[in-house]
C-alpha cells in the first residue's frame, strides 16, 4: 500500500513557517520564549506527569495486537487535601516513571529530555525520520484533554511534515511483520510498533500550536506503527534520510549549492547543471560512489564533475 507523500511546495513552507511566526498582521512580532529556560520548566512538568500516573501494564503481558484504545494512563488517586495516594493494584498497573525509555537531543540550539513507553517493538522495517508512515494514534495534553486522533483508521503520515517528536520517536520502533486485506475495505497488521511518546513543547509546537493545543504545551500519542515506507521528496534517486549529509538528524540545513533550496528538494544538489539522478555515472544505484576527478568528493555533489550517464 502506498502511502501519500507530501508535495515540495509544502515542505518548503514548512522550513520557512519553522522559522518565524507573526501573530497577526499588524506587524507585531510574536517573541516566543527562550527555548533553554523553557525546558527547564518542560522537563519538570514532564517528571511531575510520569511520577503521578500509571498504565494499565497487565493488558500488555500476554502478547497480541493490542490497539491505542487499550492502553489507558490515570492519575492517581488523591486524598480531601489534594496529596496522591498509592497507586491501586500494583499487580496490574505500573507507574509510568517506572516503564518509560528516555532520550536526550538538541534541536534549535536546545538540549531537551523526551520519553517514551514501549509496549511492543514490532517486527517489520524501522522508519527513517524523513520517511512515510502509516498509523494509528491519540494525542493528548497533560490534563487529559484529546486534541487530535484518527479514531482507530490508519492514517498516512511524512514524517517531515510532522513535529520534530515524532521524527525522532518513530525510528526507535518497527512497523508492522505483515498485514492482510479483510475483504471490506480495511486491513489487519501483525506485529507492529506499540507504544506513547512523551513530549516537551519544544519538540512539539512550542509557542505555535495548532487549534485545540495550548501554547507551549507537553503533548502526550498514543501510536500503532502500521508501515513505513522510504520517501525520496525530490526524485532524485538519492532517498531523503541520506541527503541528511552532516548527520544532524535534518535535512532542512543541507544545501550544497547555497540556493536556498535543501538537497533533498534539489534534483541539481551541486548547482553544475546536471541532475543528480544523472550523475550516478555506473547506473548501480549509488551516486555516492561516482567521483570522477578522484577528489573525494562524488560527482552528484561536486559542482567541478558534470559527466552525466545519459552522455
Amino acid at each position: 500500500m502506498n502511502l501519500r507523500k507530501i508535495t515540495l511546495f509544502t515542505l518548503s513552507l514548512l522550513a520557512l513557517f519553522s522559522s518565524c511566526k507573526k501573530d497577526d498582521d499588524s506587524g507585531t512580532t510574536f517573541v516566543e520564549r527562550d527555548r533553554t529556560e523553557q525546558q527547564i520548566i518542560d522537563g519538570d512538568s514532564l517528571i511531575g506527569y510520569l511520577e503521578t500516573h500509571y498504565y494499565n501494564s497487565s493488558t500488555f503481558e500476554t502478547p497480541g495486537n493490542y490497539h491505542v484504545s487499550d492502553i489507558v494512563i490515570t492519575e492517581l488517586p488523591k486524598d480531601e487535601a489534594g496529596n496522591y495516594l498509592p497507586m491501586p493494584d500494583p499487580d496490574d498497573n505500573t507507574l509510568l516513571i517506572d516503564a518509560v525509555q528516555t532520550r536526550t537531543t538538541t534541536y534549535l540550539d536546545a538540549e531537551y529530555v523526551y520519553y517514551f513507553l514501549k509496549l511492543n517493538q514490532g517486527g517489520g522495517d524501522i522508519p527513517h525520520f524523513t520517511d512515510s508512515v502509516l498509523v494509528n494514534y491519540s494525542g493528548m495534553m497533560q490534563n487529559d484533554e484529546i486534541f487530535d486522533s484518527t479514531v482507530n483508521a490508519e492514517t498516512p503520515l511524512d514524517l517531515l511534515n510532522l513535529i520534530q517528536g515524532w521524527r525522532l520517536v518513530m525510528p526507535e520502533f518497527n512497523d508492522a511483520v505483515s498485514y492482510i486485506e479483510n475483504g471490506d475495505g480495511t486491513y489487519s497488521y501483525d506485529n507492529y510498533g506499540l507504544g506513547v511518546m512523551f513530549l516537551p513543547s519544544g519538540l512539539a509546537y512550542f509557542g505555535s500550536p495548532p487549534l485545540g493545543v495550548t501554547s507551549y504545551a507537553n503533548l502526550v500519542f498514543k501510536f500503532e506503527l502500521y508501515q513505513s515506507e522510504i520517501n525520496d521528496h525530490d526524485e532524485d534517486l538519492i532517498p531523503s534520510y541520506l541527503e541528511d549529509l552532516d548527520g544532524d538528524g535534518s535535512v532542512f540545513n543541507d544545501d550544497t549549492d547555497g540556493d536556498d533550496i535543501p538537497n533533498f528538494l534539489d534534483t541539481d544538489d551541486d548547482g553544475d547543471g546536471v541532475l543528480t539522478k544523472y550523475e550516478d555515472l555506473d547506473n548501480d544505484g549509488n551516486p555516492f560512489n561516482d567521483d570522477s576527478d578522484g577528489d573525494g568528493i562524488p560527482n552528484f555533489l561536486d559542482s567541478d564533475s558534470t559527466e552525466s550517464n545519459q552522455d
